[in-house]
């Protein structure tokens, strides 16, 4: 069951669908006392359970049938990525065979069972709600199963774009996914959230949402939704329990484990070398009262050693048995160089009779041990410890957390100018020569600066920025080495890579190209011996749309992870242009023909068989074909323009990635984040350096942030090259206000020169 505070009423982003699909009752149906619609409606209410860690904290709510085989409920209800168990009225329970349809913004989901003949709910015509209207809720509050709550309509809401319904009946844990009901039985609403503020205050989602995800589906079975997130196995090995989860190269855990203290371990499957070795990873706790760490010389059993934070103090124990008497703190000391809420290295260094124990590159202790010859290495948790780990290492020796001294001695020495005696920001120029000074220590130079602004907070803001600038400027480095190739040559995914990283320093690259290749050998091993283009194609679209579950993303369209190419494996939800990019990539590896089309608005895919004519593809549709006369109408509906050779175009790309860039800036402006505009301006004009109309929005938007240096170059820039769509005598006007070093005037000013013509 979800909660909401008074001042954050829900976290759900998203636009409500239009209403279409299933029929519902007639609405001018009689009302029915309470007693009546719920023996009619019982019938079709469901308890929902998924595999918890321990039997007896299994999560459980409520579902309801809405067509043959098909039960709603709350993602959440669900889990993610577990064995889902349906039990009916009649008392038997079937196994979840598909998870139908999921809609993580609204919280719901459709799952699927080999149940037929079941009774479904009338859903209700969306907008027939009416506050103060009498409702029913039937669900399972506590495990109660099928108890029933009248109450009703307070409000209709939208709340951050979803279409909610607040309610004035109690809501507890396990109602979540049961139906708001009306006098005549009809579903108004999945029951959602409960208040954390009062006990008569809940919010179910309104049916418009659900009709929308019964009518456009994205259905993964069940095998591929276990494998959602999943532990990679030619890694890791997952011991006792507890929830381990594996994205892009980090691997998070969640909930208690089988072993007492609610222990859990996950064992790399390459074997350390044998002592003396290190190991070390980076670990986030999400609450410091908990345990996560690493372990060692581990039997894959009960046996191994653990070296972790907790409470405060850093901890070396030794466990050699299941139980609460077969294991000892071999030492303790509290946790002076440990960074509470933070990400914090760990690192331990394994010799033949002795182990030392480091956090953040300080020694903590060095501790007399047994011979550590053989055994594995790995993760630990414990209790109810939620943790993410990132960067685990073994090897003879491992590099340190923070640069090195050599590093550190360039860092201080380049950032010593930035800082004038009277405590004033040294001038841009200044900034400028540190950044290419620095630029060569690549990723250690951002960490030597995080770690000297934690160091001297009366410094953490500049130098912060100077680590931004120093990852932007490297990525944007990078990002232009693969765009200055030929077009035939560009690494389309690696570029979009780039993209993301841009925004998120922490994107592992390397990570998300072999979770991609993993892709692309389950797709390849899925096509059959001696397949023509036609089978490849059509086996492709089966893996990656009806298996796998990759769609559209309907409800919250212009998040910014849409354009994230590397979420958008994760998650398998994206924009045209991403689904795209992962499809082109996937399609070339079989051998086929496929390549990008800019069409207006919505971005195509053109596959060109070998024989035959070529055709239009929408992968955010699952690959369904389009033809020129479709395409037309759109065109016309859309824009009232007629299409054009040009619009079906195969883009360059080039033109890809510009566009991807586009839509985050097109974001960025809608949400007023000046500092977001200026960077996703810098990388497109990485890509396309001689686009003089997002030349002078860079102007602009450096001038209003004071990068005056920056806003100088591109007026410069502009009054040489004179382009004809640019108001010149305005970008004049600035350029004097810049070197007349008036910021007051230049920020007033900076929206009028240049206006695109």
């Amino acid at each position: 069951m979800r909660t909401i505070s008074a001042v954050a009423a829900a976290a759900l982003v998203v636009a409500s669908v239009a209403p279409r699909g299933i029929a519902a009752d007639p609405q001018t149906a009689a009302p029915q006392s309470v007693e009546e619609i719920v023996k009619r409606s019982r019938s079709s209410i469901v308890t929902i359970r998924f595999e918890g860690r321990r039997e007896s904290d299994a999560g459980l709510g409520t579902g309801f049938v809405v067509g043959d085989g098909l039960v709603a409920t709350n993602l959440h209800v669900i889990g993610e990525a577990r064995p889902i168990t349906v039990e009916l009225a009649d008392g038997s329970s079937h196994e979840a065979t598909a998870v139908h349809a999921t809609d993580r913004d609204g919280d719901l989901a459709v799952v699927r069972i080999a149940a037929p003949g079941l009774a479904a709910l009338p859903l209700a015509e969306a907008g027939t709600l009416v506050d103060g209207q009498e409702v029913i809720a039937i669900g399972n509050p506590h495990g109660l199963k099928r108890s029933v709550v009248a109450g009703r309509v307070s409000a209709l809401r939208e709340m951050n774009g979803i279409g909610m319904i607040q309610l004035a009946l109690p809501v507890e844990p396990g109602n979540s996914g049961g139906p708001l009901l009306d006098l005549e039985g009809r579903v108004h609403g999945i029951v959602s959230m409960k208040s954390l503020v009062t006990p008569n205050l809940g919010f179910a989602v309104s049916v418009a949402r659900l009709r929308g995800l019964l009518d456009r589906p994205n259905p993964v079975s069940m095998e591929r939704w276990l494998t959602i997130g999943a532990i990679d196995p030619a890694e890791w090995t997952p011991i006792g329990g507890a929830r381990w989860r594996q994205r892009a190269g980090r691997i998070s855990v969640s909930g208690a484990g089988n072993g007492f203290g609610g222990r859990s371990l996950c064992l790399a499957v390459a074997k350390p070398p044998e002592p003396p070795y290190e190991l070390a990873v980076w670990v986030k706790l999400d609450d410091e009262a908990g345990a996560a760490g690493l372990a060692f010389a581990a039997d894959g059993a009960d046996r191994h050693y653990g070296f972790y934070p907790t409470a405060g103090r850093l901890r070396l124990t030794r466990f050699d048995g299941p139980d609460v008497l077969s294991w000892r703190i071999l030492d303790e000391k509290p946790a002076t160089r440990y960074r509470p809420g933070e990400w914090n290295h760990l690192r331990v260094r394994v010799e033949a009779d002795r182990t030392s124990c480091f956090v953040n590159d300080a020694p903590v202790f060095t501790t007399a041990t047994p011979a550590l010859s053989g055994g594995r290495v790995g993760l630990a948790k414990f209790r109810d410890t939620e943790a993410e780990f990132r960067g685990f290492a073994a090897a003879r020796d491992l590099p340190r957390a923070a640069p090195a001294a050599d590093v550190m001695a360039r860092i201080e020495a380049a950032t010593a100018a930035l800082f004038q005696d009277d405590g004033r920001t040294a001038d841009e120029s200044v900034r400028e020569q540190i950044v290419r000074k620095l630029l060569p220590d690549g990723p250690l130079a951002r960490a030597g600066l995080l770690r000297q602004a934690a160091e001297l907070q009366q410094r953490a803001e500049r130098l912060e920025a100077l680590a931004s600038s120093v990852h932007e400027r490297r990525t944007l480095d990078e990002l232009g080495r693969l765009v200055g190739a030929a077009d035939a040559e560009i690494d389309l995914f690696h570029a979009a890579l780039l993209i993301a990283k841009l925004d998120n320093p922490d994107v592992d690259v390397a990570a998300s190209r072999r979770a991609l290749d993993r892709l692309a050998a389950d797709v390849a091993r899925a096509v059959p011996a001696k397949a023509d283009e036609a089978v490849k194609l059509a086996t492709l679209n089966r893996v990656l749309f009806d298996e796998l579950g990759f769609h559209g993303s309907r409800g919250d369209y212009y998040n910014r992870s849409n354009s994230y190419v590397n979420e958008v494996l994760d998650d398998r939800e994206g924009i045209p242009i991403t689904l795209a990019i992962l499809y082109m990539n996937l399609a070339r590896r079989l051998g086929l023909m496929v390549e990008g089309v800019g069409f207006p608005g919505h971005f195509l895919v053109r596959y060109e068989p070998t024989a035959g004519e070529p055709r239009w593809l929408d992968v955010f549709e699952r690959a369904a074909e389009r033809t020129r006369e479709e395409l037309a109408a759109r065109r016309r509906d859309e824009a009232g323009a007629e299409i054009t050779d040009d619009d079906l175009a195969v883009a360059t790309p080039k033109a890809i990635l510009a566009r991807m860039v586009n839509n985050l800036l097109s974001i960025a402006v809608r949400e007023g984040g000046q500092a977001d505009v200026l960077r996703y301006l810098d990388a497109i004009l990485v890509i396309t350096p001689e686009s003089a109309s997002d030349r002078v929005m860079r102007m602009v938007t450096a001038a209003r942030l004071g990068r005056r240096e920056a806003a100088v170059a591109d007026a410069r820039w502009l009054l040489e090259r004179m382009p004809p769509e640019i108001d010149l005598d305005q970008v004049r006007g600035l350029l004097d206000r810049l070197e007349s070093d008036r910021p007051e005037t230049i920020r007033a000013d900076a929206d009028r020169p240049g206006d695109r013509r």
